[in-house]
Parts: C-alpha cells; structure tokens; sequence
C-alpha cells in the first residue's frame, strides 16, 4: 500500500489522514478496512460456532465459581457496552457477576443514573473503588503539563489497574468484558491513545511533571495483569459479545426499554473528563476525532452508513453552545484556572515517543506470545 502525505479521506469508511500511520490502496480504501477483511471478519464467529464457544466458556465459569460467592467479575462505567454485558451476564447466562465500579472523580450524572437503574433492578450489589481524588487531580494535571494527546491516562489506568486488584482479592478467574468487534473493529492510531499500562511512561511523566507522592493510587504494570495474573495465577479476560450478534441500536433499545436506562450524545461520555477529552480537547487541539474510529467499526460491520457517518461528522462532537462553561468546569475541578487550561491547550504539541515509553517491549512480547500461539498479534502501523 502507498502511503501519502496529503489529506485523504477512505473511500469505504470514514477514517482519513489525521491518522498519521494510515495507508490507502490503488482504490483509495484504507488498511482499517484491510485489516477489517484480511484478520477480523475470518476469525469472528457469531453463529453456530461462536454458540458453542461461549456455551463451553459460560460452563468453565459457572464450575470454577460453584460454593463460591461470585463466578465472574464485571466492572461497569455506566457505558452501553458494560451495561448491555451485564445485562447479558445475569439474564441470559445466569451469572453471579461481583460487578464493580472506579470512581475517579468525573461521573456524570447520567452514568450514575444508569449504573444505579441496572443495580437496582437486577438486585445486585454494587463494590465501588474511589480513587483518592488529590492523587488522580495531581495525575490528570501532570499529563496536562506534558503536552501529549493521551491525558486520560489516569482514569484508564485506575480502571484497569482496579479490574485486577478485585479479581485477585477475591481470587476471581474470569472477568467480563464488554468490549466487541461489532463496535470496536476498528483500532484508534498510537499517536492518539498510548498503552495505559507502560509504567516507564508514566512514570517519566510523572516525575517530571506531578507535584505529590502517589500512596494510593493502583497502579499495575503490563507484566502484572498481562503475564504474572494471566499465566500463573489463571485470571482470564472473556469478551462474550464476539461470539454473538450484536446491533448496538438493539442493545441501546433494550437497555432503555427493560432498564431505564439513558443513552449518552456519544461513545464515552459517561465520564465528565472523557467526554470534555474526547469531544474537545483531542479535535481541536489535535485535530484527532474519535468519531472517526467509532463510526467506522459501524461502517465496517453494516450498522451504519459511510453518508451517514459523513453527515454526522460534519458537526462538532461538542456542544459550540456549552464548551466554554464545560471549559472552566474541567478547570475549577482540577483547581487551576481557565487561564493555565488554555495555556495547556495552545503549549506546544508533544507525543509517547517525547518521553520514556516500552513501546518496543510491547510489540516483542505481543510477537512472542503470537509465535507460541499464546495471543494474535493486532495490527499497528509504525
């Protein structure tokens, strides 16, 4: 595939040029769409096949977890996907999911709303983890000084730092996740979101910028959660919606309908921060718009149509009307003023490679368990 320089737009989905690393070829199609074809769409079974697949997973859960409190572990933000999945967990499977939520200080109203509704009516209880809000405030504004597109960092990293001090506290083998391909085919570029989990980054990011001493924050290194919990202590991560259909406007209907549940303006917003980062702070600064991505992997698995999609990103992500006020929200809540934000978003751009990063030993280790028929190696350009 030829890779050029100039603004380029797929000519099959919606994903352009801001992705630094994308390749089209001689039909203008670009290698999203490839990869889509020639690696996803091969290996992903939601007939026959895929039934059977969870069925025997579904079987191994429920064995493992038999006298115990809990057979999975779940956490949920409030988003569709966690909610749809726990949804699927206790109504379809029979699960007894111990389902848990990190609070980092940024939820909005609406994700409270809907992580209660689905409690509440599922008769579940709910394990909360709060994040110590002066360390995660100190984490967000150390990512904020350093210049980098990836400032959700801190939040990403709770969470899943989180998923797995649950699962080996309670000694917990299987956890739920509600990620998918019918949603998410479709991988968003290096340059816009790094690895959560490369503690050298961090770390270096850390040091430089961050103002206090991080004494509770959970931090878990790659080799942790990927390697020592994986390999020797048998804690294995489960997607059930890969090996089922899945329509998101069904998913959203039923949560609405039998829950109560309230769908959000877009992918990720049931966070405060992540809808501000999202739907502001990365188009416009850095001109990357996560749309792109979501509406794309929509494309990609018949959900949506490129004219649609075009149509719909012919508008904001945020709201022209609201952004100053969401603006100085984001501000007041990390204590700084609106001033020092904006000299944030006009200082001068850097990226991962800026700063300490294990980029390299990420890509070894995801060649060597490819190799030992451990893992599939995912597609990266660069």
């Amino acid at each position: 595939m030829e890779n050029r320089n100039e603004f380029q737009i797929c000519t099959n989905c919606v994903m352009d040029t801001t992705d630094p690393g994308i390749t089209f070829d001689e039909n203008g199609v670009c290698d999203h769409c490839h990869d889509f074809s020639n690696n996803v769409k091969p290996n992903w079974h939601t007939d026959y096949r895929g039934e059977q697949a969870l069925s025997k997973t579904m079987d191994k859960i429920k064995a493992n977890g038999k006298g115990k409190d809990f057979d999975c572990l779940l956490g949920i933000s409030g988003g569709v996907d966690s909610s749809y999945m726990l949804h699927l967990a206790v109504k379809k499977f029979g699960l007894r999911p111990l389902v848990f939520h990190v609070d980092g200080g940024w939820n909005s109203e609406l994700a409270v709303h809907n992580i209660n509704v689905m409690i509440d009516k599922l008769g579940l209880d709910l394990y909360t983890e709060v994040i110590n809000w002066e360390e995660m405030k100190d984490f967000q504004l150390a990512f904020f000084k350093s210049g980098v597109p990836h400032i959700d960092i801190p939040q990403d990293h709770a969470f899943v730092a989180t998923l797995y001090k649950f699962a080996e506290k309670y000694k917990i083998k299987y956890i739920l996740n509600g990620g998918n391909f019918a949603t998410e085919c479709v991988q968003y570029p290096m340059e816009w979101f790094y690895y959560g989990t490369d503690m050298a980054h961090n770390n270096d990011i850390r040091s430089k910028f961050g103002t206090i001493k991080m004494e509770t924050y959970p931090f878990s290194s790659i080799l942790r959660h990927k390697i020592y919990l994986k390999y020797f202590k048998g804690v294995k991560v489960i997607k059930p919606l890969n090996n089922m259909p899945l329509i998101k406007e069904d998913a959203l209907s039923l949560l609405e309908n039998e829950y109560g549940w309230k769908p959000y303006p877009q992918k990720h917003y049931e966070s405060r921060f992540t809808k501000f980062y999202e739907g502001y702070w990365l188009p416009e600064r850095f001109g990357y718009d996560t749309r792109k991505v979501q509406y794309s992997s929509l494309i990609l698995t018949g959900q949506l149509t490129r004219e649609e999609a075009l149509e719909k990103i012919k508008k904001p992500s945020y709201d022209p009307a609201t952004i100053e006020d969401e603006f100085n929200y984001i501000a007041t809540k990390l204590g700084i003023t609106s001033e020092e934000l904006r000299n944030y978003y006009t200082m001068h751009k850097k990226f991962y490679w800026d700063y300490k990063n294990q980029q390299n030993i990420f890509r070894l280790g995801a060649k060597v368990l490819h190799l030992l028929g451990v893992e599939k190696v995912k597609k990266r350009k660069k």
